[in-house]
């Protein structure tokens, strides 16, 4: 079968590829583009180590398949730090002691960006609740939903 091109938008820059039908976008991001950032920790959306944004829409992207991504936004780990600055998140997990081995870490730090865009003052039960699709077999989730509420508080100035 014939390789599939697309033109997508990755982390705000327009960006083209080639990829099998069944590549999935995790594939393509780490084999295609290089951005190693999201792991594979599960290959079926259960641990949450993929994750990124699709056109606003946290996803995993082990589950979404690269040739879905004509003319959409991608936006993965690689586009949080702005330079060498650190987006709140990443500092404060950094602070919190939030990370061990750092595999679950990139899905926690894009999936809590998603919530604290949604929702930019959340309980602990809402912290909970929306990261409840990543997972981290190494540290408790304690230190992760602290980093989360003291970013976010940073974040909203207080």
């Amino acid at each position: 079968m014939a390789k599939i091109h697309v033109t997508t938008t990755v982390n705000g820059d327009e960006t083209e590829f080639l990829c099998e039908p069944e590549e999935t976008l995790l594939d393509i991001l780490r084999e295609t583009l290089h951005l190693t950032g999201s792991k594979e920790g599960c290959a079926s959306g259960d641990c949450g180590a993929c994750s990124v944004m699709v056109d606003g829409r946290l996803v995993c992207s082990c589950l979404v398949l690269g040739a879905e991504m004509q003319d959409r936004e991608v936006e993965t780990i690689e586009n949080m730090a702005e330079g060498d600055n650190l987006h709140p998140l990443q500092q404060k997990f950094l602070e919190h002691a939030a990370l061990q081995c750092g595999i679950c870490t990139p899905g926690f730090l894009v999936a809590s960006k998603a919530l604290l865009e949604k929702n930019p003052d959340p309980t602990e039960t809402e912290i909970r609740y929306w990261l409840a699709g990543n997972l981290c077999r190494c540290t408790g989730y304690d230190k992760i939903v602290r980093a989360v509420q003291d970013a976010a508080a940073e974040m909203r100035g207080g």
